[in-house]
């Protein structure tokens, strides 16, 4: 109970000074608004908030899947392969360190400037990918050594030492990669979104960018509430599932 009650008190603390300072400052609303004022105002949008939120959190989700496929997939096939590995890696890693912004334009013509939803899922399995794929990669490489010893002495072939020893051997390493992947997947989908900015696409991107040109900073800035709870949420869920997996994992 006290780990609950101590981050809320900590909250509740800080918005009471937030509060407190503006109104005793005299801070314009459209600089920085109370907590009072972003409450009225997550109230009032609240429907339209909760439709982008989905928005964003479905391409999100859609995103994580496709990426859990394709790294899990291409970790399997490299680790058949050392040789493969060494190349494929690099270019895994380029893919981590290029920001999503600067290639967001290119991938919006390939996508097709009327379909600016594939090019946001396509950015957002690009930001998602590294660590799911690392995490397979490595989890691959984890298996016991006197396991290895005894599938050669029986005379495993590749295949039923990956899928009998290898991919139950990275179980762990799998479930922390989604669960990086999954925060990397909502933050993918809105800095593409933002990328995308025609509102083609009206996810909480689009209102925190429509908010701001309109000057409704209390909006904005319940979005990004919005948007805080969403990933807190998803994290929570995805810690639950993995404490579950690793569970199993231990007892099997």
């Amino acid at each position: 109970m006290s780990r609950i009650l101590a981050p809320l008190a900590l909250v509740a603390l800080l918005l009471a000074a937030w509060e407190i300072a503006v109104r005793a400052l005299g801070v314009p609303a459209y600089f920085l608004p109370p907590p009072s004022g972003v409450a009225v105002a997550l109230v009032e949008n609240l429907p339209s908030l909760a439709a982008a939120a989905w928005i964003t959190l479905s391409t999100a989700l859609i995103a994580l899947v496709v990426a859990s496929l394709i790294a899990v997939g291409l970790a399997v096939i490299v680790g058949l392969n050392p040789l493969l590995e060494a190349a494929v890696r690099p270019l895994a890693s380029v893919l981590q360190v290029t920001p999503v912004v600067a290639i967001a334009p290119l991938v919006l013509i390939w996508a097709g400037i009327d379909h600016p939803q594939r090019a946001i899922v396509a950015l957002a399995v690009l930001v998602a990918f590294f660590p799911i794929f690392s995490g397979a990669v490595t989890g691959l490489r984890a298996a016991d050594p006197d396991l290895e010893r005894l599938f050669d002495l029986y005379g495993a072939g590749r295949w039923q030492r990956v899928m009998r020893l290898r991919l139950p051997s990275a179980v762990p390493f799998l479930l922390e990669g989604h669960k990086v992947g999954a925060g990397l997947a909502i933050i993918g989908a809105v800095v593409a979104e933002f990328g995308a900015g025609s509102g083609g696409v009206r996810g909480l991107a689009w209102q925190i960018l429509d908010a701001g040109n309109k000057l409704q900073t209390a909006r904005m800035i319940a979005a990004l509430v919005v948007l805080g709870l969403m990933g807190v949420a998803l994290h929570a869920l995805l810690d639950r599932a993995e404490r579950i997996g690793l569970t199993w994992w231990r007892g099997r």
